[in-house]
C-alpha cells in the first residue's frame, strides 16, 4: 500500500474557504486534478493529501498563494487557479509576490485595479518607467484595459492634463465621411473597448464631463497628423493595423511630459494583404532606445474565460508549426 502524505493548513478564515471552494467546489476540483491530491475540510482545518509527497507539497503553496490574492479579489476566478498552478509547476511561485500590493487605481464603484498576473504588473512597471509602451500580445490579456488604468491613474494624480485615445478605423479606410453624425459619432464604434473602460473607472457622468471640456480626446488616427500632444497620456489601440508611416507619424507627435501607449496583437492583423503592419515595423526599429519598452504578454497572461486560453495557445501552437504566411507584406513582383 502506498505510502499517504498530508500536511494542513490552519487558521484559514471562512470567507477564503468560501472562494477557494468555490461554486460547486470547482476551484478546489482544480487543485485536486492538477496536484492528484485529495483536499478536504474538518472542523476548520484544510487537510491536504495525496501519495507523492511533492504534489502535496505543490498543492500546500497553491493555497499559501490563493489565499494571499484572495485578499485582493471578491471571489477566486478559474482562470486566477489554474494561473497560480502554473507559475508553481515552473518553480516560479515567488514571482506571484509582485501582484500582491499594488493598485493601479479604483473604479468609480470602488473596486480596486490590479494587476493579474505577473505579466501584467511586469507591463504596468513598464509603462511606469518608460516615455513609449508597446503592449503586444493576444486577446484578454488586458493590455487596454491597463493602459487606460494608467492614464486614468496619471490624470487624477495631476501627472497629465488630458488623455487622447485612438485607434485606426481599418474598416473604413480612415476615411469616415460617409457614416452619419459628427467626427465622434463616426469614430465611437472603433472605440468603444477604450469607453467602456473608461466608464467603468471614471463613471459614466464624469466621463462625459470630462469629453466635453476635451480633458479626454477621441480621435481618428488620421486626425493626429500635424499636432504635437504635451502633457498628455495617449493610447493607440489596435496598433498592428497602422501602417508604417502611420506609426511613425503617432510616434512622432509626442511632446514634452507625455507618455505613448501602442496596444495590439500582430497575429489579428486586418490590413490588406500587400500592406505591412507599422507595429511590427516599428518592434524591430525600437528595441534598443532607452526610454522605449516593448513588452510581450503571453497566453498565461490572458484573464478572460479559461477557454480563452486554450483557444490563444492553440492557435500559438499551429502558427509555430506553419511557414510564415509571407505577411512581410511585400508587393508581389508583377
Amino acid at each position: 500500500m502506498a505510502d499517504i502524505y498530508q500536511r494542513k493548513v490552519e487558521n484559514l478564515n471562512i470567507d477564503f474557504m468560501l472562494k477557494l471552494f468555490g461554486t460547486l467546489d470547482g476551484n478546489a476540483d482544480i487543485l485536486e486534478k492538477a496536484f492528484n491530491v485529495r483536499i478536504s475540510i474538518s472542523e476548520g482545518e484544510l487537510s491536504i493529501s495525496g501519495e507523492s509527497e511533492n504534489n502535496v507539497a505543490m498543492a500546500y503553496e497553491a493555497v499559501y498563494q490563493l489565499e494571499k490574492l484572495s485578499r485582493l479579489q471578491d471571489a477566486i476566478e478559474e482562470n486566477t487557479v489554474n494561473y497560480v498552478i502554473s507559475m508553481i509547476r515552473e518553480n516560479r511561485s515567488d514571482e506571484l509576490s509582485v501582484m500582491y500590493d499594488d493598485c493601479i487605481c479604483l473604479t468609480n464603484k470602488g473596486k480596486p485595479i490590479k494587476a493579474k498576473t505577473v505579466g501584467q504588473q511586469k507591463y504596468v512597471e513598464a509603462i511606469k518607467k518608460n516615455t513609449v509602451t508597446f503592449g503586444v500580445g493576444p486577446a484578454g490579456t488586458g493590455k487596454t484595459f491597463l493602459a487606460v488604468a494608467m492614464a486614468v491613474t496619471a490624470l487624477k494624480q495631476k501627472q497629465i492634463s488630458r488623455i487622447i485615445l485612438t485607434r485606426p478605423a481599418v474598416e473604413a479606410g480612415e476615411k469616415l465621411g460617409f457614416l452619419p453624425g459628427d467626427l465622434q459619432q463616426k469614430i465611437n464604434p472603433y472605440l468603444r473597448p477604450l469607453y467602456d473602460a473608461l466608464g467603468e473607472m471614471l463613471g459614466h457622468e464624469s466621463f462625459t464631463r470630462f469629453m466635453e471640456k476635451n480633458i479626454i480626446e477621441i480621435a481618428p488616427l488620421a486626425y493626429m497628423r500635424g499636432r504635437t500632444l504635451d502633457d498628455s497620456f495617449i493610447i493607440l489601440d489596435e496598433g498592428q493595423n497602422t501602417t508604417p508611416e502611420q506609426m511613425k507619424m503617432f510616434l512622432t507627435r509626442l511632446g514634452n511630459n507625455s507618455k505613448a501607449i501602442v496596444t495590439g496583437d500582430i497575429t489579428q492583423i486586418d490590413l490588406p494583404f500587400i500592406k505591412k503592419s507599422g507595429m511590427i515595423e516599428a518592434i524591430g526599429i525600437l528595441d534598443d532606445i532607452e526610454g522605449i519598452a516593448i513588452f510581450r504578454f503571453t497566453h498565461k497572461d490572458v484573464v478572460r474565460h479559461p477557454l480563452v486560453q486554450k483557444i490563444v495557445l492553440a492557435y500559438e501552437k499551429k502558427a509555430k508549426t506553419e511557414r510564415p504566411s509571407g505577411r512581410v507584406f511585400k508587393r508581389k513582383q508583377e
